[in-house]
């Protein structure tokens, strides 16, 4: 919900150690947004680590959880 509020598109997966994927497309400023919002996490999320990679965009189109 957060992604989209901000207009971004992408995808956002759990994966099997318990770690979180999300690959994120959009203005910068509203990525960086995100970032520190995944920094929190939402209420009752335990968050160890945000590691990011930057990307040339791949074309992603509305946003995805699976």
């Amino acid at each position: 919900m957060r992604a989209g509020s901000l207009g971004l598109a992408g995808s956002a997966r759990n994966l099997p150690d318990g770690a979180v994927e999300v690959v994120l497309e959009g203005p910068r400023e509203r990525i960086e947004s995100m970032l520190d919002w995944c920094r929190r996490g939402p209420a009752g999320a335990r968050v160890d680590d945000v590691r990011v990679d930057w990307e040339p965009p791949a074309g992603e189109t509305g946003f995805r959880v699976g």
